[in-house]
């Protein structure tokens, strides 16, 4: 399934919703996302989650994204979206998948959009001032033996350094200190504002206040779906 040169291929499945799921840095999208996938029955794929299963299987499409990784240069988008392409023709994703921080630009935005033009999907976009964002942050805790993620503030660990899902070390990323978190910030409005502005103007977004209690960032998600829910 290519998305290579000037056209893009269709996604090969038309039976379920697609959402996808936006926000800045520290927004708590990996939260909300893996929550929502569970709460509609979706699989839930990320960026990071497409490159280290090509990486990992040594497909084609990961030996190329890897060859552009080890010259320091940037994955092109028509690589991104191949990946993207083949991941969700697969079975699981018949009934619809959630996209957590993907699209990135407006380019992956627009081939998306063409792409999934024959079926239902939901934009959903988590807004959070940057100041809470730097706080949030700092006090973020990954979990090095799985994909769950603890806050020292908000969703404190049982154990002190020890993950609640799988008894994992916890720890705390270099990229989540304030001065690189600004600089963060500072790329996602450069690459990733226009397509949220491109998002916006097709009247095909929905912004969900991000600065809330995660239960209540999570059910006004859920409410922002058609009827209510999934």
């Amino acid at each position: 399934m290519s998305s290579t040169g000037n056209t893009v291929s269709s996604t090969g499945n038309t039976g379920g919703q697609v959402l996808i799921l936006l926000g800045p840095p520290g927004a708590g999208k990996g939260t909300q996302a893996l929550r929502l996938a569970a709460e509609c029955e979706i699989p839930h794929i990320s960026t990071g989650d497409l490159f280290r299963h090509n990486l990992k299987e040594g497909t084609e499409l990961g030996k190329k994204a890897k060859g552009f990784m080890e010259g320091g240069g940037l994955v092109p988008d028509e690589l991104v979206l191949d990946m993207l392409f083949d991941r969700v023709a697969a079975d699981d994703c018949r009934g619809g998948y959630l996209l957590d921080g993907f699209p990135r630009t407006l380019p992956q935005a627009k081939a998306l959009t063409k792409a999934l033009e024959n079926q239902n999907s939901k934009t959903l976009l988590l807004e959070v001032p940057e100041s809470v964002l730097v706080g949030r942050a700092g006090g973020r805790l990954l979990c090095k033996g799985c994909t769950n993620i603890h806050h020292a503030e908000f969703s404190p660990p049982q154990k002190p350094g020890i993950c609640d899902s799988c008894q994992g070390e916890l720890y705390r990323r270099k990229d989540d200190e304030p001065e690189v978190v600004k600089e963060r910030l500072k790329v996602y409005r450069k690459e990733t504002q226009p397509m949220v502005d491109y998002y916006r103007e097709t009247g095909s977004l929905e912004v969900i206040n991000g600065d809330q209690a995660p239960d209540v960032v999570f059910s006004a998600l859920k409410e922002a779906l058609v009827g209510g829910g999934c």
